[in-house]
């Protein structure tokens, strides 16, 4: 087995608990056509558009004003729940989210206040895009794997509704923009809102043994300016098609490195679940690294691109309804604009859901979305 640069290896380190927390204010695709009427209008656009070309049907709001803190609290609660872990050999919480409540103290000093964890807790943001929870996630397996600590908590919060509304209201008060000049606004109106934690543990802790066996990081820092955002919550600009190609480049040669520090090959592996963008990006994906669609499990459709919460949001609704199985082989593609991928190896065993769920995500359908403040136009 040839390591890279970049390349990581594990023996104690296990991932123990997935756990998210959904808005329950519903925004269709639908919905911000009716509010950029008067761009449609102007340009002629045709209706259906922007589900059409992104596979999204719909993806949530918070509350106005809400912090992201508020959820991340709540969604770690449930996954330290989840695992039955002890508060006390909580050793490292990392909040990694693009939103946060202030650029300083961290978020994760409130977070950590509030779960009341022990004050010897190692406790940091950190920003790295959409791969900031799974950054996080290596970060506390290198501690657990030092011997530094013996558990730590990964969570993060996004807060999709001010980039979607600022991206409405420019969009429809610039009357100079024509059809191409919107292209580069049109990942920010497929962006969603969600919660997501991850618990991992030393194997001596662990309930499930569910190993991380390890994985590998590669940038491509070429394309750091194919999406920039001008704040935390403020308009983005995409160079999706760009971005999309270099990006599927970067996971190619990321895969491959992944493969060959986990001694798999593509057909040896089981589940995957991946960040997520939109259909075309997803289904382009898959057959580049020559996964099967069926290995993999998707939320765009009913999320949108929920940010650095994607992927683990992703695996906690895949893993309640019983996307995994004993002994899969798990694959973890992250891929986020920088351009950053980071994909890891799991030995999944077993499945720990939240027996206080008040239903499994696959009730979760597009319909339509109840009644919300339109944007400022």
């Amino acid at each position: 087995m040839l390591m890279h640069v970049g390349s990581m290896q594990y023996q104690n380190v296990c991932l123990e608990a997935f756990a998210y927390t959904l808005p329950e204010e519903e925004i269709t695709s639908e919905q911000i056509e009716t509010w950029l009427e008067p761009l449609y209008t102007r340009l002629r656009l045709p209706e259906g558009r922007l589900e059409l070309i992104s596979g999204i049907a719909q993806r949530r709001f918070w509350p106005l004003g809400m912090p992201p803190s508020e959820k991340s609290v709540e969604t770690a609660e449930r996954a330290i729940r989840i695992a039955e872990l002890d508060k006390q050999h909580v050793g490292a919480l990392i909040h990694g989210s693009v939103c946060r409540d202030f650029l300083e103290p961290a978020t994760a000093c409130g977070v950590h206040r509030r779960l009341g964890l022990p004050d010897e807790c190692t406790v940091y943001d950190v920003s790295n895009a959409c791969l900031g929870l799974v950054n996080g996630m290596v970060q506390v397996a290198n501690m657990i794997e030092l011997g530094q600590i013996r558990a730590g908590v990964v969570v993060g919060t996004e807060n999709s509704r001010s980039l979607v509304e600022t991206t409405v209201e420019r969009l429809n008060a610039d009357t100079s923009l024509s059809r191409n000049d919107i292209k580069t606004a049109i990942a920010s109106l497929t962006i969603g809102s969600g919660s997501a934690a991850v618990v991992l543990c030393d194997r001596e802790l662990s309930r499930t043994g569910n190993r991380l066996l390890g994985g590998v990081a590669r940038i491509n820092s070429a394309g750091c300016e194919l999406c920039q955002s001008e704040g935390l919550d403020e308009f983005m600009q995409t160079d999706s098609e760009t971005l999309m190609r270099e990006g599927i480049a970067t996971a190619r040669e990321t895969f491959a490195e992944f493969l060959d520090c986990m001694d798999w090959s593509a057909r040896e592996i089981d589940k995957t679940f991946c960040h997520q963008v939109g259909s075309a990006h997803r289904k382009l994906m898959l057959e580049t690294l020559g996964l099967e669609p069926s290995v993999d499990y998707s939320t765009l459709e009913f999320l949108g691109n929920t940010g650095a919460v994607a992927l683990p949001i992703t695996a906690a609704i895949g893993i309640e309804n019983g996307h995994l199985k004993k002994n899969d082989r798990l694959a973890l593609l992250g891929i986020g604009s920088g351009i950053n991928a980071v994909m890891l190896g799991v030995d999944w065993q077993r499945s720990l859901v939240d027996k206080n769920s008040s239903g499994g995500a696959s009730t979760i359908k597009p319909r339509p979305a109840v009644t919300t403040r339109p944007p400022v136009v």
